[in-house]
């Protein structure tokens, strides 16, 4: 929950470029990151391979109007609207970028290029057909808002029921890595959205940083946030599900907050 998915770059940019807010270079290389490069395969029109820039002018001329995210997991198709291929391939890379305007989805395929000490990440997305359907159990932004206020709640509870103290090296590197999420976040989302799904996609990353705190080895000083027993992990576990679920609903309304504005007219 702590990293931003690839999904949420590739979407949150690649709207900005659609719409015409950023140039295409710029969008690219907010969309690749740290990663040595990303490609796209499959591409109607295309013969192989190509970048993203190319790959993005091709889907505005096929007719994309928007990029959606999808981050799903077992028993949990969120943000998917089908065929089942599609949908068991975005199941299997845990996330997927769908077009609106074009029958088209885009999965990762990330792999670690290199000798070991010296690698790079190069991710390849695979184009295929998904079908036009409104995408599975994605809240409005004023619904995600409103579930993660009570998530933060119970999560917060949770971890003091569960005697989590949040005071070991791990516990530390996560509230690290969220703070230093938190102090770039107006970069997270690309030109385009509006104020409250910046400020959504922000509260649904401190849930995050909460059920890292607890799952995490060593997050108050002991192996798994502080359980010590099976018992105990099976139940901060079941405790803390729904949150996830919740703090991973909000994440994608809040990528996909441009497109929902984009259909009500909003731009």
């Amino acid at each position: 929950m702590l990293d931003e998915p690839r999904s949420g770059r590739l979407a949150a940019w690649g709207n900005a470029l659609l719409a015409g807010l950023v140039p295409p270079d710029d969008a690219a290389h907010r969309i690749a990151g740290d990663d040595a490069s990303h490609r796209v395969a499959e591409l109607p029109g295309e013969s192989g391979p190509v970048g993203l820039t190319l790959a993005l002018g091709r889907l505005r001329a096929l007719g994309a109007k928007g990029l959606r995210v999808a981050l799903p997991i077992a028993g949990h198709p969120l943000g998917l609207s089908g065929p089942p291929e599609f949908n068991q391939k975005a199941l299997d890379a845990g996330e997927a970028v769908l077009a609106t305007g074009v029958a088209l989805g885009l999965v990762p395929e990330v792999s670690a290029v290199g000798p070991e000490g010296d690698q790079h990440v190069e991710v390849l997305w695979r184009c295929l057909p998904v079908r036009e359907a409104p995408p599975a159990d994605v809240p409005s932004l004023g619904e995600a808002e409103r579930e993660l206020a009570e998530a933060l709640r119970e999560a917060t509870e949770v971890l003091s029921r569960l005697n989590v103290a949040g005071a070991g090296p791990a516990a530390q590197a996560a509230l690290e890595a969220y703070r230093a999420r938190a102090e770039r976040g107006r970069e997270v989302l690309a030109p385009g959205y509006p104020p409250r799904a910046l400020r959504v996609l922000e509260l649904a990353q401190r849930v995050g940083a909460l059920i890292a705190i607890a799952y995490a080895p060593g997050g108050d000083g002991k192996d798994h946030g502080g359980a010590v027993s099976a018992s105990e992990i099976a139940a901060r576990a079941e405790a803390l599900r729904p949150v996830e679920r919740t703090a991973r609903r909000a994440q994608v309304a809040a990528y996909n907050a441009y497109v929902e504005e984009l259909e009500r007219g909003g731009f």
